[in-house]
């Protein structure tokens, strides 16, 4: 019989906040961070940006410094090192490690990453993982959540005690920055129905409740699985955009996994432009039986820009911390929609 799957500990890092308890504290301030780049739009205007600073974030290792990494992996493995090590905090002493599954960035460059050598780079500059039972197989803001579940399935199958999920990305690399504006996705002084960009990283530990109990740990929150659908209409399709695809995934896991009591709140992605709005209300109404009335709808975006493939385990943490500190009560939803066809939901409880 699966186990019950908890979220044990959590560590965040964005433009808000450079540790878990900062970004919460902001987050719930409704704290925003966003400030103009030195690098400028079409228009030729500074693109509005939320970054994290980059003294508050630790160097690369000596041996990685001296290698060819691209300024994006450079800033990728800084931004995760701090989290990763905030999430993994308690299993600093188990001599075996567990599986890391991370998300990577949707939007690339003209050289996309090497997920498996990112993935060895991150294990030689953080640590705290086994990267043999590791997969970095995951993209974008759905894949966030993709990487959790992952995670979730191999310690609810008893595989692993312990796994770790997460997700980096930065949207702040000038290629990435240039293309989006060209689409008139930044938000600016002529693009309304926009975002802005950002960046972070966030990561969870999962662990069995006798996994929990062998670290004298309390459980913060249960999660669900994660189910997943697929937006034939998704933003770079030709295909009608009919909302489909969250209210797919949204509609299988509550099929899978139906919720104890009413749904509380809704943690979403959505970073300010308008459509994921639409499919949002598309979801809801198809499941609106699910949810309480007076359910709350959070996207905390608006503090910390579209952080990519870290807002999954992103907004997972919070909703596990709004439970676990009594000020949130659950169940929770999380979903989460990538530019493209994938869209993911699960369950905080």
């Amino acid at each position: 019989m699966p186990e019950d799957v908890c979220i044990l500990a959590f560590g965040m890092i964005s433009a808000v906040g450079l540790t878990a308890r900062e970004m919460i504290a902001s987050v719930r301030a409704g704290t925003a961070r966003f400030g103009q780049s030195p690098r400028r739009d079409k228009a030729f205007e500074p693109f509005n940006v939320a970054e994290v600073p980059a003294k508050g974030l630790p160097p690369l290792n000596e041996e990685l410094s001296r290698e060819p990494l691209s300024t994006r992996e450079a800033r990728l493995l800084r931004l995760a090192t701090a989290p990763l090590a905030e999430a993994g905090k308690m299993l600093a002493k188990n001599p075996l490690k567990p599986p890391l599954f991370l998300a990577l960035p949707e939007c690339e460059t003209r050289v996309p990453l090497d997920k498996a050598r990112f993935l060895k780079s991150l294990a030689r500059q953080a640590g705290g993982f086994n990267p043999v039972t590791s997969q970095a197989e995951f993209i974008g803001r759905a894949g966030g959540l993709s990487a959790v579940g992952a995670a979730w399935r191999a310690v609810s199958e008893g595989k692993s005690p312990f796994a770790l999920a997460g997700g980096v990305d930065s949207l702040l690399d000038l290629y990435v920055l240039a293309t989006l504006d060209m689409e008139q996705r930044i938000k600016s002084n002529t693009s309304w129905d926009a975002f802005i960009p950002g960046e972070g990283a966030a990561f969870l530990l999962l662990g069995s409740k006798a996994g929990a109990d062998s670290l004298k740990a309390k459980p913060l929150a249960t999660l669900s699985g994660v189910a997943h659908g697929t937006e034939a209409g998704h933003l770079y399709s030709t295909e009608p955009y009919r909302g489909e695809g969250l209210a797919q995934a949204v509609t299988e896991l509550f099929k899978a996994s139906a919720p104890p009591k009413p749904v509380s709140a809704t943690y979403s992605s959505m970073n300010g432009e308008s459509h994921w709005g639409k499919e949002y209300s598309i979801a809801y109404m198809r499941n609106s039986a699910k949810f309480d009335p007076a359910a709350r709808l959070m996207h905390p975006a608006d503090c910390y820009g579209d952080i990519g493939a870290a807002a999954g385990p992103m907004l997972a943490a919070l909703a596990a911390d709004g439970i676990a500190q009594g000020y949130r009560p659950g169940p929770a939803l999380v979903c989460c929609s990538n530019d493209r066809a994938p869209r993911a939901a699960m369950m905080v409880l």
